[in-house]
């Protein structure tokens, strides 16, 4: 493991155990930490303008590879790793037994949603592996972007029955 991705794992445990319960001031130290306009250029200029009509399917399964590179046990820490990555706030919405729904909102999202091209697909492949994962069940993450709440709706279902073979997970899951 490389020393940066080392320093970024210690710095997302950091932030997850000294997570505070209000999220507002949160949500503005974490954008006040990422310069939003470089963000901004990188997420929603210049990977698109590269991968063109690419853009959502890679990122989605960019999503997933970030998920495995940062494994996360309960819905709580993948909260966490969205305010530390400045991705949004997440919350859950709603549980059934084979799906859920996600709730992705705040300033970067709403401020994301001015540009001409903004894809969350990033977000919704990370959430699918990181499910899928605490399941041990195939997942997918489907969007429904809400522009003029300035939210965006993640389902994630998955099957019981389709159930990964404990090879598959060791293989993915390695550290």
């Amino acid at each position: 493991m490389s020393n940066l991705q080392t320093e970024s794992q210690q710095e997302l445990e950091e932030t997850m155990e000294t997570s505070e319960p209000n999220v507002a001031a949160e949500t503005e130290r974490a954008l006040d930490h990422v310069p939003y306009f470089g963000y901004s250029l990188l997420r929603d200029v210049l990977i698109p303008e590269l991968l063109g009509d690419e853009t959502n399917t890679i990122s989605y399964w960019a999503g997933k590879h970030l998920a495995r590179k940062y494994p996360l046990n309960t819905m709580d820490e993948i909260i966490a790793f969205f305010k530390a990555a400045s991705w949004g706030t997440l919350t859950l919405a709603k549980k059934d037994k084979y799906s859920l729904e996600l709730e992705l909102s705040g300033d970067v999202v709403s401020k994301r949603f001015q540009q001409e091209t903004c894809s969350f697909h990033l977000e919704s492949g990370f959430v699918a592996e990181q499910i899928q994962r605490q399941n041990n069940c195939l997942t997918e993450a489907y969007l429904t972007p809400k522009e003029k709440n300035g939210k965006v709706l993640i389902s994630v279902q998955w099957d019981r029955k389709d159930i990964l073979p404990t090879e598959t997970r060791a293989e993915r899951y390695k550290k």
